[in-house]
């Protein structure tokens, strides 16, 4: 394939037109999002005042995970992330489960974000604001995704002003108090852990962008840069505002706090600035739902190729080039379960599942070898091992109900096998090709990467 910008690219294929700044735009939008409004209270339930001490592990194995993918989404840059990582390096079930996890994970997680727009935007009537939500902006994905690109920029500009706004209010506020940052006798080692838990569903953004790399410029040098300065920058912020709300809030405040920033700016003394923060909230929710339907639309792309999902979700539309099927259907899904879902409990469920796709990208990168650009060994170790631990702290009902999908999932993976359903990876037939669809033309032949 030509990845030459502005070469238009074999129909069924996905053209690349995202630079390093759009990038790391995408990645923005899905970290500094809903994640930072939504994610807080339950994390300072979990782990009183060592939630500092949580959003650092969160912060560790997120770095981890973002270098593993970023090696491995320089090498592998095709839709579907740790799908296709997992496939390629340890084989198609982990491959599959990687997939099923993050498409189940995610697609729970877009429900949160749409809840999350209509409780700030329209408390009253959230149900009918987040179906509204999520119609709009897969109307916006559909159309390609140079514009998704620029709508992001817009609401990453709009939720980085809004918190710049936020934090100076807090700590230059006559309440901060820093005594409310020291760690008590109420921050336990397994309440430190859960909570990293839950911060780390406001850190996954940066999937977004090896989700996409198909669709990326150059992606062995565009990926492995803009990981890092999305993560980055999310990063600071996210501490920025945390140390804020703790220091006029105090951690019990905070757990029982429904809407942390504005309750804090409140707190301050500044009431004129609660409504900007429900507005931004209400704005960061849209980025990170946007983003969120890019990422999971890609991922249902990939395994449509490969059969695990419906092939006929594999068809890219002629014209916008974008998988318009598989985005009609996630979107479709999540407009359905945000009528259901507690936002609460969709962050906990989500966290497990993404936690597990990112356990098989540490395993992938482990697997590289140094001529290939396999990272420092310890990175994928500590990124595993914290991955796994995560996930098994975090909320008992999140595990359990995590492991009963991933044990669905598997379940559904061996009876597909055993009946012979299974087609070889790169969703091609046996020459390796893959049969066209009625809208998108003929598809190009199967799109793993052979490994030297």
């Amino acid at each position: 394939m030509d990845t030459t910008p502005g070469t238009a690219p074999d129909r069924g294929e996905l053209q690349r037109r995202l630079g390093v700044l759009d990038s790391v735009v995408i990645g923005l939008g899905a970290m500094i999002g809903a994640g930072i409004f939504a994610s807080l209270a339950p994390a300072a339930d979990a782990a009183g005042s060592g939630l500092l001490l949580g959003l650092a592990v969160a912060a560790v194995v997120a770095y981890c995970n973002a270098t593993s993918s970023a090696r491995l989404a320089a090498r592998y840059p095709a839709s579907g992330g740790t799908y296709v990582y997992g496939r390629e390096r340890l084989g198609e079930f982990w491959g599959y489960l990687a997939g099923w996890a993050f498409v189940v994970g995610k697609t729970a997680s877009c429900a949160a974000m749409a809840l999350t727009v209509g409780a700030y935007a329209w408390p009253d009537h959230r149900n009918a604001v987040a179906v509204a939500a999520v119609v709009a902006l897969t109307a916006v994905n559909y159309v390609g995704v140079q514009k998704s690109a620029w709508l992001t920029r817009a609401i990453v500009a709009t939720v980085l002003a809004v918190l710049a706004a936020v934090m100076v209010t807090l700590l230059t506020s006559g309440d901060t108090d820093t005594a409310r940052l020291d760690v008590g006798a109420d921050a336990s080692f397994g309440g430190v852990l859960q909570a990293a838990g839950l911060l780390f569903f406001a850190f996954a953004g940066y999937a977004r962008i090896a989700t996409l790399g198909e669709e990326v410029r150059d992606p062995a040098r565009t990926i492995p840069r803009a990981i890092p300065i999305a993560l980055g920058i999310t990063l600071v912020v996210y501490a920025l505002v945390a140390v804020g709300v703790l220091t006029v809030l105090g951690a019990q405040h905070l757990a029982d706090a429904s809407a942390p920033l504005s309750d804090a700016v409140r707190a301050a003394g500044v009431d004129g600035l609660a409504p900007v923060v429900w507005a931004g909230a209400a704005v960061a929710a849209l980025g990170s739902l946007l983003a969120l339907i890019l990422g999971v639309s890609r991922t249902t792309l990939a395994m449509a190729r490969d059969r695990h999902l419906p092939h006929a979700l594999a068809a890219v539309h002629p014209r916008f080039q974008v998988p318009h099927r598989a985005e009609l259907a996630v979107g479709a899904v999540v407009a359905v379960l945000a009528a259901t879902l507690d936002v609460r409990g969709a962050i906990g469920f989500s966290s497990f599942g993404v936690l597990v796709y990112y356990a098989v990208a540490n395993a992938s990168a482990w697997s590289l070898t140094r001529a290939e650009g396999r990272p420092p060994r310890v990175i994928p170790v500590v990124g595993l091992a914290g991955c796994l631990t995560l996930a098994f702290a975090l909320p008992l009902t999140s595990v359990v109900w995590g492991a009963a999908v991933l044990a669905a999932g598997a379940a559904l993976y061996a009876v597909r096998r055993g009946t012979g359903a299974r087609r070889p990876p790169g969703g091609g037939d046996d020459r390796g090709q893959t049969p066209p669809s009625d809208d998108a033309g003929p598809t190009p032949p199967a799109r793993r990467v052979p490994t030297p």
